[in-house]
């Protein structure tokens, strides 16, 4: 990708002026200067090299205005390549038209309110720009200011004047001629992970976070690709006993099948309060009541039992030590285990659907001394926004004296299991929890489980052992 960088403040004011009559969805009337030029202000302020603005308008006005048609009878820019427009919107404007992503992208976007929108409108040019391998323009944002202060016909003037005196820049007619070449063999203009962050607004948060946020989710698609894609045999678990069985949990399944003399005022047959008189004395229904005649609906007898089920992951404060990059993974030991919990809760909603999930991501304190993972209290919620938002899924703090208390106060409910993730081992006795505990301290992922030894996997493929250990928690928890 070729970035210019135009350090001579009256070419660069002419690469705005004129790029601005480049624009086709909609018109470059005077109105459409004033916000055209504060996305391009939101654009270099994120520091990304920074397209034609009639694109920037173009991409604008498709995501805010989806019903907008294309103008068809604008006028040519003086001396603009004859046939050029047309492709531009044939190869261009077309793919992104037709691009589900990019559809998506703007649904989005339009829910987004005030200068979140120009930030998020910064984000998405910028991932298509990167992923269509196109440079850009770098110059001071105070060249845009400039602009933004005088009068918009004033500036749309003066682009037309200097594209009928001197031509169009040849900078100009290079980008536009590399979008419709390159735009149109891109398979899809955005990502998943762009839609992801579009949809949950973490485009527009930290540029930390969002760094975090996407190698998390990078690091859990890796490994949900070597995850068994069936759920394994169910094993017996030893901690699987019966507990108190509220009645909430347990309900009648099918419909009415028969009339039967027993059962609820609920489904009594409408027809037996024919049987009621308005009178003092005991009247036919009471009669029929007491003998057991009245008719009521009967459902099957059968019953669906939903199972409860906890699974807690618990971060230890020392795992700040495994913010470390390995040289033969492509993330740090912390993304990696963040990712690892992110698949195991796809796959056993997955799996365990019909009984009733909870996941609760524990941020473990040490008793008076400074909070710990902050950068990743701050990350889960972006990650596990949709779970959290249903119920599925908690995050919180706890002083580590409470966890082991925790764990048997949720198993007295439910079938509990804990995952343990710290830098050296932590044991963790807890009655009726089945226990796992996960050290990142080495190289190599050190899982331990209930009644088993430490198991370190292979080490000739750390990448491997990684989903080595996935596989082995999701197996042990079926």
């Amino acid at each position: 990708m070729l970035v210019h960088e135009l350090r001579d403040p009256e070419t660069a004011r002419t690469y705005c002026e004129q790029s601005l009559w480049l624009m086709r969805v909609m018109a470059p009337k005077v109105e459409v200067v004033e916000p055209v030029l504060a996305w391009a202000l939101e654009v270099l302020g994120t520091g990304a090299p920074l397209p034609p603005l009639g694109f920037l308008a173009d991409v604008g006005h498709l995501l805010f205005e989806p019903g907008a048609a294309l103008r068809h009878e604008s006028l040519a820019l003086p001396g603009w390549p004859a046939g050029l427009p047309r492709l531009y919107e044939d190869h261009v404007l077309g793919k992104l038209d037709a691009d589900g992503s990019f559809e998506r992208a703007g649904d989005a976007l339009r829910r987004y309110q005030g200068r979140d929108r120009g930030q998020g409108l910064a984000f998405l040019v910028n991932q298509l720009w990167q992923r269509a391998d196109l440079g850009g323009i770098h110059f001071t944002p105070a060249l845009v200011k400039g602009l933004r202060a005088r009068p918009a016909a004033e500036v749309l003037a003066a682009g037309w004047d200097s594209a009928a005196n001197t031509g169009p820049l040849p900078l100009l007619v290079e980008q536009y001629e590399a979008m419709t070449t390159r735009l149109r063999s891109v398979a899809a203009v955005l990502g998943p992970e762009d839609i992801f962050e579009l949809e949950h607004r973490t485009a527009i948060a930290k540029f930390s976070q969002r760094v975090a946020l996407r190698q998390v989710l990078q690091a859990a698609a890796r490994l949900e690709e070597s995850a068994p894609r069936l759920r394994p045999p169910v094993r017996s678990h030893r901690h699987e006993v019966p507990t108190h069985l509220l009645d909430e949990d347990s309900y009648p399944v099918g419909g009415f099948t028969s009339i039967s003399t027993r059962g609820s005022v609920e489904s009594l047959l409408h027809s037996q309060l024919a049987y009621m008189e308005p009178t003092d004395r005991p009247d036919l229904f009471d009669v029929k009541f007491l003998r057991d005649e009245l008719l009521y609906y009967s459902r099957d007898e059968n019953e669906f039992r939903r199972r409860r089920r906890r699974f807690l992951f618990a971060l230890f404060p020392d795992l700040e030590q495994a913010r470390f990059k390995d040289a033969d993974l492509p993330w740090q030991r912390i993304i990696l285990a963040l990712g690892m919990t992110l698949t195991a809760l796809k796959k056993l909603l997955e799996w365990l659907g019909e009984d009733s999930l909870v996941f609760e991501f524990l941020l473990i304190d040490e008793p008076n001394r400074p909070k710990a993972l902050q950068a990743e209290e701050a990350v889960l919620p972006m990650v596990l926004r949709e779970q959290i938002a249903n119920g599925s899924a908690i995050v919180a703090r706890m002083d580590r004296t409470r966890l082991a208390g925790h764990c048997v106060e949720r198993a007295r409910r439910s079938l509990c299991h804990c995952l343990t993730l710290s830098a050296r081992d932590q044991p963790l006795d807890a009655e009726g929890t089945s226990v796992a505990r996960l050290a990142l301290g080495e190289r190599m992922p050190v899982l331990t489980l209930v009644d088993e030894n430490a198991t370190e996997l292979p080490s000739d493929d750390a990448m491997g052992a990684w989903c080595a250990v996935l596989e082995r928690v999701l197996q042990d928890w079926q």
